[in-house]
């Protein structure tokens, strides 16, 4: 990649990963890595502009006949896709249609941007990750050899040890913290040929193991508060994107969100 060169537009397409959740704020929408990284490329550029399509919950079809066609559409500089997650988590997932699915979303984006970006998604350690981890290595072979075909760009993630680390994820288990997504933003800023600003692999500081009793806890609330509502979604075959917009469905000049009010008695 040319070092420093200059992106003037940004349009980031999938799932809740590009959303932005969850990495909350105060006004209780979400940031994340995109908007991370849109912010940071906007401030080397007058004019830039940044649309993101990426709607939590989608799978791979779902992303193709609602957000590629759109995203090839703005002819933007660099486009990210990342998608097909939500399909292996799926149970009776068809490999061969998601693969599919995701060739012809390469394959429509390639030739229409100046970058296309993919990524093997970061992955949680624990049992509930292993039961699925052969379908997601599945996938992330899949998206390299896409990469060589089309001369797409690829975030390797899922080799990063540091976003294995539970502190890195939500209390769902399945999102990122904002720690994360500013580590994913890092990554992405690298790949594109950017003057690297800090080591995002870096790992954490060394943590003391919960209690016993505290991680029951935990396993508890989680159980009820994400994966009960996950799986009833997934047995009555709804999704927690049904009916929800894109976030930023124009390609638009980037607008820094408003600061959050500290002044004292303002609303937390």
């Amino acid at each position: 990649m040319e070092m420093n060169a200059t992106y003037n537009s940004f349009v980031a397409v999938g799932d809740s990963f590009t959303e932005g959740m969850s990495d909350l704020l105060p006004d209780g929408s979400y940031r994340g890595w995109a908007d991370l990284l849109a912010a940071r490329l906007a401030a080397r550029t007058d004019g830039f502009r940044y649309a993101n399509l990426a709607v939590r919950g989608k799978l791979i079809g779902q992303i193709l006949d609602e957000q590629v066609d759109l995203a090839a559409a703005m002819k933007a500089d660099v486009v990210t896709l990342v998608g097909g997650l939500n399909d292996t988590l799926r149970p009776g997932c068809d490999m061969g249609r998601v693969r599919g699915l995701l060739e012809e979303s390469v394959e429509r984006l390639a030739p229409s941007c100046g970058q296309l970006v993919l990524m093997r998604s970061p992955g949680r350690n624990g049992p509930v990750m292993e039961r699925f981890r052969p379908r997601m290595e599945q996938l992330f072979a899949h998206i390299d050899a896409l990469a060589a075909r089309h001369g797409a760009l690829v975030v390797d993630l899922y080799g990063a040890e540091v976003l294995a680390d539970q502190r890195m994820w939500d209390v769902d288990r399945l999102h990122l913290t904002g720690e994360g997504h500013r580590r994913v933003a890092e990554a992405v800023w690298q790949v594109l040929g950017l003057d690297a600003e800090e080591d995002w692999r870096a790992p954490l500081p060394p943590a003391v193991p919960p209690r016993w009793g505290a991680r029951r806890v935990g396993d508890v609330r989680f159980a009820r508060q994400h994966l009960g509502p996950w799986i009833g979604r997934r047995l009555t075959g709804r999704s927690s994107g049904d009916g929800r917009p894109a976030k930023r469905p124009e390609l638009l000049p980037w607008e820094a969100p408003p600061a959050p009010d500290t002044t004292p008695g303002s609303a937390p």
